[in-house]
């Protein structure tokens, strides 16, 4: 039987060309995005194979002195060169011209992935403090702004239809709630990225290390990941920052899309600041809300790379492209969304709201409608059903008539009454301005979540403190990162003298 030979070991020759433009060009583009944890998680290494007497003192010292030498330079200025390979490549080339095969105990009990997965989620925790900070910004602007528009009217919609009387700050309030839910998940994200897949190895470990604690806490990471496999190979915590970092936009994206229609001079319920919108070249009468396409677009960018990364994680375990293109595509994601969230808050905070023009179109429209309803079941004790059909056909009657909702009058309702159901209901002379009053109608709403004046202000002190609480929260966070890697550097300029 022919013995059957294929090549084995590390390949011989450089990288082909191709493979240079796409996959390693690609794989240096994200080296901003891992160049300082690569050099916290070396620095973390090399400290705990000193620990464990591997790494010789002389070794541990020029190690350590170069890391730190490293940890100064800035991404853009380090040689990272798609020619080396991937950038963990291209660090090992220059730390090898530096101080010779002593850069080897890099790789003592470690392979690049791993040194790679902890740079990922050192850049990723901040990354989500960062936008949990942000969001609670948001937050902060628009309660203020549903407050102060507490009792400006506005004749609310669904389907671009006229709904129900309501008040601008009511309406404000139903896109901070949804934004405040997101941060939370973020925060519950971050549990996921706050832990270490330091000395997890390839797929189950190395001989090298019996403890993974002291990696994890010279990070500050709040514990390791149990499993050495999954903690090489996860990315379901990746799918749910991008799902979560895709809703907080998509949740911005509804909110433009309504004030570019209210901005519109058919509406003019609303006016961008100048400062937020850009002039036509051609046209000197346009003032476009170019920040809101600048948003509703970067929702759908987010939509696309959570769809994609989903694509890319969509192969059998343990292979490199359900991560090469994490390191660029998550951190990308979450950069946008930190600016966008910004953006909205900006947009937020500087709206003029024309609160005359919205009670004209309260005032000609029949968004009295479904109380006038209401009234008539609690009032006739008749069934909602044809209450609703009277109500219709009177609405009807008056749009053709040119009368407006507050001006129908219990005669109407007795002439659809008696078509509909074969006799009048008494309501001829009858006082109806109240029920037909717009801001008595939002003055109804005292059940919890409505728009009169006390219930709004319960939501507005409820989500000002969990506005309080994320930013606080966050900036917790912060400061532990801040502590934990301070430390980490101290340890090492001591051990490198």
């Amino acid at each position: 039987m022919t013995r059957r030979t294929r090549p084995e070991g590390f390949p011989q020759g450089g990288p082909a060309p191709e493979l240079i433009d796409s996959g390693f060009a690609l794989e240096n583009a994200d080296a901003s995005f891992l160049h300082r944890g690569l050099n916290l998680a070396d620095l973390a290494h090399v400290l705990d194979l000193a620990r464990r007497s591997i790494v010789p003192p002389d070794a541990q010292k020029a190690l350590l002195t170069l890391l730190l030498e490293v940890a100064k330079v800035a991404p853009e200025d380090f040689p990272y060169d798609p020619m080396n390979g991937e950038p963990y490549n291209s660090r090992e080339k220059y730390f090898v011209s530096r101080i010779g095969d002593v850069a080897g105990w890099l790789h003592a009990g470690r392979p690049r992935r791993e040194a790679a997965r902890v740079a990922l989620r050192l850049h990723l925790r901040r990354q989500l403090t960062e936008l949990v900070a942000e969001t609670a910004r948001f937050a902060t602007e628009a309660t203020a702004r549903a407050a102060e528009h507490a009792e400006t009217l506005l004749p609310d919609q669904t389907y671009l239809q006229q709904a129900q009387p309501s008040t601008f700050g009511h309406y404000l309030l139903s896109f901070v709630y949804p934004a405040v839910r997101d941060a939370r998940r973020l925060l519950d994200e971050l549990e996921w990225v706050d832990c270490s897949p330091g000395g997890a190895g390839c797929v189950n470990g190395t001989r090298l290390l019996e403890d993974r604690g002291p990696i994890a806490a010279a990070l500050g990471f709040e514990g390791v990941i149990p499993h050495t496999r999954d903690a090489m190979w996860q990315v379901d915590g990746l799918v749910h920052i991008l799902a979560t970092a895709a809703s907080l936009l998509s949740n911005f994206s509804k909110l433009s899309e309504d004030l570019e229609i209210f901005s519109s001079s058919e509406f003019d319920f609303v006016d961008l600041d100048d400062s937020f919108t850009r002039s036509s070249i051609l046209m000197p009468n346009k003032r476009n809300p170019y920040a809101l396409a600048i948003v509703r677009g970067a929702s759908g960018v987010l939509i696309g790379r959570l769809t994609g990364f989903l694509a890319v994680t969509k192969s059998p375990s343990a292979r490199s492209d359900n991560l090469i293109f994490a390191y660029g595509e998550v951190p990308r994601a979450l950069e946008l969304a930190v600016k966008i969230t910004r953006l909205m808050t900006g947009v937020v905070r500087t709206l003029r709201v024309n609160a005359v023009r919205m009670r004209e179109e309260l005032d000609r429209g029949y968004t009295q409608a479904t109380d006038l309803a209401e009234h008539l079941v609690q009032r006739l004790g008749v069934d909602y059903r044809t209450a609703y059909v009277v109500v219709g056909n009177t609405v009807r009657a008056a749009a053709r008539a040119g009368i407006p909702g507050g001006e129908i009058t219990g005669a109407m309702i007795d002439d659809a009454a008696l078509a509909h159901v074969g006799h009048s209901w008494g309501l001829t002379g009858t006082d109806l301005s109240d029920v037909l009053d717009p801001w008595q109608i939002v003055l109804s709403r005292k059940a919890e979540g409505g728009a009169e004046p006390a219930a709004l202000a319960r939501m507005v002190d409820d989500l000002g403190r969990s506005a309080v609480d994320l930013d606080v929260r966050a900036q917790a966070r912060i400061d532990e990162y801040d502590r934990a890697e301070e430390a980490l550097l101290d340890t090492a300029r001591k051990a490198a003298v």
